[in-house]
């Protein structure tokens, strides 16, 4: 049961990074020792953070590996951040190792560093800022264990990566920025099983075709905004993506028809996780299980559970909703908070703040966000329904539903759409969606106003932030 560190001795000429960049795992190991050691010499020790601000690629993955293997933390930065943000989350996790282009480069840390393994590995992880519903982002921080990457890596199998169910050896392609906690994991997952890893700067339905076919990718990490993209490509067809074994979704509820769509397309290789960055990785469903329940994110993998309380703070029966709680989960606190730490538990489980329900058979459906929750006439509408039901209609790119104030009702349901490529919004559009929600469903959940937009600010993990659309929809 080896890792990327003892592959890439074992076996240095394994091609690791596919593209212009690439390299060897030798090669990459090299790098992420000499990193290493450049940031042990700059006096980083176990538990201490490391800030990087940089794009997909090559450097990317050196940081990623050099950091786990001196049991630092690595903050990993949006690089669209302006200087101010970035500001504050390095005072935040109050490190003095910045790494970026305008900072100190990669390049500049591994000079004169030997290629040899820094002395005392110890495994580190992860620290990502949380982007919230309210106030500055917090820093996610796990305990570390006293053990080398190696003694790790076993029980990282054994407790997750078994559950992915992917071979030795394949190519990963990262469809999303490595900052984000999914396309990190993923990204590292795949280097400890043997695989190439294949980095465009960002996504594009139709390269991303292109990339699958010609590195014969067997598998990535996508969101559902991806798949309605790709959905759209009008040759899609052409390319031949055979290769393809697992495609991993998650980070956002997916409309059941896209994702019906995406296995008519590809196949039953569509593999679905629901998670946080606070719990990790809490459910994985396999296309054939989601087919027999459709809109299911899947059962508690092994030692996890879910409980699911009632606005009494009782527990709820099978099959009605409530707040999700998942137990089991690795410790972790928000850096300096915490009360915020201590308002997302309930004794050891943890809420990312759904609403969901279990069946009988304990598989999870969730229903939206609590936060985005549109009470209308003393009844419970979930925005990411009325979305799943726009997003059917091939005249809708992209929608977001939110909740605005209603003397009469308490709110009413508005619905801001994204026209597809080459249709105009309008009143006749307007008419159509309508007459397309009226079977599906209830008339008290349909949009009581539509409008429409170029675009709707969604971030590369496909997350939509419906307080800061509320918030710019209400703004004079």
């Amino acid at each position: 049961m080896r890792g990327f560190y003892e592959i890439a001795a074992d076996d240095p000429e394994r091609p690791a990074l596919l593209g212009a960049e690439g390299v060897t795992y030798g090669e990459l190991l090299a790098r992420a020792n000499r990193a290493a050691n450049g940031l042990v010499s700059r006096a980083v020790r176990p538990g201490d953070c490391v800030v990087t601000v940089l794009k997909n690629g090559l450097d990317a993955l050196t940081m990623m590996l050099a950091t786990y293997q001196i049991g630092a933390y690595l903050v990993p930065v949006n690089w669209h951040f302006t200087a101010e943000e970035i500001d504050y989350i390095v005072a935040d996790c109050g490190t003095e190792v910045v790494i970026s282009p305008a900072a100190r480069t990669v390049a500049e840390l591994m000079a004169g560093q030997p290629a040899t393994a820094p002395a005392h590995r110890r495994a580190g992880s992860i620290m990502l800022y949380t982007s919230g519903t309210t106030g500055r982002p917090k820093g996610v921080r796990r305990r570390l264990l006293d053990l080398t990457p190696e003694e790790v890596h076993p029980i990282m199998m054994r407790k997750l990566w078994r559950h992915y169910g992917l071979p030795q050896g394949g190519v990963h392609l990262v469809c999303s920025q490595l900052y984000h906690s999914a396309p990190y994991g993923q990204a590292m997952m795949a280097l400890q099983f043997g695989h190439a890893i294949v980095a465009p700067e960002r996504f594009d339905a139709v390269e991303t075709l292109r990339l699958i076919e010609r590195h014969r990718v067997t598998n990535a990490f996508m969101v559902p905004t991806m798949f309605h993209r790709l959905l759209a490509v009008p040759e899609r067809e052409s390319y031949d993506l055979s290769s393809l074994t697992h495609l991993y979704h998650g980070a956002a509820p997916c409309p059941p028809a896209t994702k019906q769509a995406m296995i008519d397309w590809l196949g039953p290789v569509l593999w679905e996780y629901y998670g946080s960055t606070e719990a990790a990785v809490a459910t994985m469903v396999s296309s054939r299980e989601w087919l027999a329940r459709p809109g299911t994110v899947g059962r508690a993998l092994d030692g996890m559970t879910f409980t699911i309380i009632g606005e009494d703070g009782g527990e709820v029966p099978p099959g009605e909703p409530g707040l999700v709680y998942i137990g089991g989960i690795n410790r972790f606190e928000y850096h300096r908070d915490p009360g915020k730490t201590a308002a997302a538990m309930r004794g050891h489980d943890y809420t990312p703040g759904d609403i969901g329900y279990l069946d009988a058979d304990g598989y999870l459906f969730l229903l939206d966000r609590r936060t985005d929750l549109i009470i209308s006439g003393g009844v419970n509408i979930y925005p990411a329904e009325v979305e799943a039901t726009l997003l059917e209609h091939p005249a809708v790119a992209d929608v977001a539903v939110i909740g605005v104030p209603d003397t009469e009702w308490g709110h009413r349901v508005v619905a801001l759409v994204q026209p597809a490529a080459g249709v105009t919004g309008g009143d006749e559009l307007t008419a159509e969606l309508l007459r397309h929600c009226a079977p599906r469903l209830a008339k008290l959940k349909h949009p009581r106003v539509i409008e429409y937009r170029e675009a709707l600010p969604r971030t590369p993990t496909g997350k939509l932030s419906r307080r800061n659309v509320k918030e710019a929809y209400l703004s004079p």
